[in-house]
């Protein structure tokens, strides 16, 4: 079962101990993001590596029923079918990672050297993206979010992204969502995945713009 699909008992559950005003409200899971942009030595980006930490809800149910060699810690080897499960069901949502060099498309392989690592009661995931073709432009630009607004990814304060490899002269513009709770809060369940707003979370993607000489 994927992670986004386990999440919904846990979801049920919540909903029924809130008012209805606030279970209506979104998003349901949080996120604190890095990510790294991966390029090979001709300058093409190759492509990019996350590390997704979770927030302490996601985190305490998503290793409920797991059992570590210590009490409260797991190993990333207890962690490895998890991991994979979570890499797995990404796949559905195109990893929630958006790409366009020079105004193109671009499409990402299968995860990568992806695990799980627990540490002060919340897990993170790390994985990483490779293009389907390496690309040398002008201009890239990542983008990460969830189209329905049910995960919230918000970038670290402190080296949010980095250019591992990168040619010199390149630089790097990271574009943060405003917060858009409130307008979020006023619309239920129903309209997030319908409609007109069945993309509202376009207004909250990070934007990592990368311009190359």
């Amino acid at each position: 079962m994927g992670w986004i699909r386990r999440l919904s008992g846990l979801l049920l559950a919540a909903a029924l101990s809130l008012a209805a005003g606030a279970a209506s409200a979104h998003p349901h899971v949080w996120i604190t993001a890095t990510s790294e942009v991966l390029y090979a030595p001709d300058g093409s980006v190759t492509g990019v590596r996350h590390a997704w930490t979770f927030d302490d809800m996601f985190s305490a149910y998503a290793v409920q029923g797991l059992e570590g060699k210590t009490k409260g810690t797991y190993s990333r080897e207890e962690l490895a079918p998890l991991a994979q499960t979570n890499v797995e069901s990404l796949k559905e949502y195109a990893y929630f990672t958006f790409a366009k060099a020079d105004g193109k498309k671009e499409r990402f392989n299968e995860p990568i050297d992806y695990f799980l690592d627990y540490k002060d009661t919340v897990l993170t995931l790390h994985f990483t993206l490779p293009l389907k073709n390496p690309v040398k432009s002008r201009q890239l630009v990542l983008e990460v979010f969830d189209r329905s607004f049910f995960i919230d990814f918000k970038m670290t304060d402190k080296e949010p992204v980095k250019l591992v490899g990168a040619p010199a002269g390149c630089q790097m513009k990271l574009e943060r969502p405003s917060d858009g709770t409130a307008s979020a809060q006023k619309l239920n369940e129903q309209t997030f995945m319908n409609g007109e707003n069945s993309n509202f979370g376009l207004m909250f993607a990070n934007k990592i713009t990368l311009d190359c000489p």
